[in-house]
């Protein structure tokens, strides 16, 4: 039976659904359209010259699923309970970006299949490293379903790539506050992970803490980049614990010898400046720039995804478009599937801030309908700021992922 409370939420679930149903058709939705029209292929031409595909590796791209196919993908339960509405939504509009139907027999095979499907547009040799992604862990390192939003486990990543090795690498995520964590990292060099990803305020993971110092020199002894969300994180909530994203905290990474590659440019929100003696918040954006100018060199790296989307500061894209010096350490990344929601990008928006042409959106806005992947990849070549754009080598991230023999 349900009580007052029961009623109460109900009747705001069915509120919030009812008052974003317009957003939704509007802007939230992947029109998830099939095949790619002839006129779009002069786009799409242009978009790839002066890149070589074999050196194309987009290095922020996310599988997910809900285990129905033997997957061991996990969601957290709340995503499915009428209660918890915003959660509900977030993940519609996720499956609507990866175009899962309602009715898909299986959510893992159907999100593999889409993903598959568009990479086919692309020339022989691009390729996308596909995340695992670990459970939530307490300080004593047991996993924490309740803070876990969502979990791919590194032996399906492994699978769906080897599934596909001429179109996809994928990405270990091991928790290293695990009693095995350094077993566990051993497997995934062995299975041929290219890299290692940590998003540390929603895995609860301190860069600082010593028990990652062994973790850190496996990783340094076999080359073996760890891409590390910095900056605020929305999609994935932390409980909280948004101070673990704060940039400067990878140094101790930095300093082991790791290649650290931040996600994003820590382009979202703000973190403490714990270079002051003083702390106060600061741009998080402004903290990746003060590491990028330190003098890291190759050990320090940033993925461009997402830096064009509606919440990031125009500031963010036109220094990232000017500073020619820090090209050859920014790696593109798609963030896939947060392309396919059309409210991400506004381009109109793009255009008044003289960050895009006023002819470049109409043009970009029917790619995105056909091929997100290759609307994000087209929307980051014809970027500009004053003249200014992203140079060849912005796209060419394959050698930053390529371990030496014997590693």
């Amino acid at each position: 039976m349900l009580n007052r409370r029961h009623l109460l939420c109900c009747g705001a679930a069915a509120g919030l659904f009812t008052a974003l149903a317009g957003p939704v058709r509007a802007g939230l939705l992947n029109p998830c359209r099939r095949g790619l029209p002839d006129a779009l292929r002069p786009l799409v031409e242009r978009t790839f010259e002066g890149l070589d595909p074999a050196q194309l590796w987009d290095v922020h791209t996310h599988l997910l699923g809900t285990g129905d196919s033997g997957s061991g993908c996990t969601i957290n339960a709340q995503l499915d309970q009428w209660w918890h509405p915003v959660e509900m939504l977030r993940k519609r509009v996720i499956l609507g970006a990866a175009c899962i139907p309602p009715d898909a027999p299986s959510v893992d095979r159907a999100y593999a299949q889409r993903l598959r499907a568009l990479a086919e547009d692309f020339p022989v040799g691009a390729r996308w490293m596909l995340f695992a992604f670990d459970q939530a862990c307490d300080d004593a390192g047991r996993p924490h379903a309740g803070h876990t939003t969502f979990h791919v486990p590194d032996a399906y990543a492994a699978r769906i790539a080897a599934d596909a090795p001429q179109r996809f690498a994928w990405v270990a995520s091991i928790h290293p506050y695990r009693a095995d964590a350094l077993a566990r990292l051993d497997a995934a060099l062995d299975a041929g992970a290219v890299a290692l990803k940590w998003l540390p305020s929603s895995m609860n993971i301190d860069l600082r803490d010593a028990r990652l110092r062994p973790f850190y020199d496996r990783l340094a002894s076999a080359r073996l980049p760890v891409i590390v969300h910095c900056g605020e994180e929305r999609a994935v909530p932390g409980a909280g614990r948004d101070a673990l994203g704060n940039p400067l905290l990878v140094r101790a990474a930095l300093e082991h010898g790791v290649r650290v590659v931040i996600a994003h440019c820590a382009s979202l929100g703000t973190a403490l400046d714990l270079d002051r003696k003083r702390p106060r918040d600061v741009p998080a954006f402004a903290l990746f720039a003060r590491l990028m100018d330190e003098g890291w060199g190759e050990r320090l790296l940033g993925d461009i995804s997402v830096v064009l989307q509606a919440n990031r500061r125009p500031e963010v894209a036109r220094t990232l478009l000017t500073r020619e010096d820090w090209q050859p350490r920014l790696l593109h990344g798609s963030d896939y599937p947060l392309p396919c929601i059309p409210a991400a990008v506004r381009l109109p928006a793009l255009a008044s801030a003289g960050l895009l042409g006023a002819d470049d959106v109409l043009p970009l806005q029917a790619l995105r309908e056909h091929n997100p992947l290759l609307f994000d990849l087209a929307l980051k070549r014809r970027a500009r700021w004053r003249g200014a754009r992203l140079l060849e080598a912005v796209f060419a991230t394959r050698p930053h992922f390529q371990r030496p023999a014997g590693a």
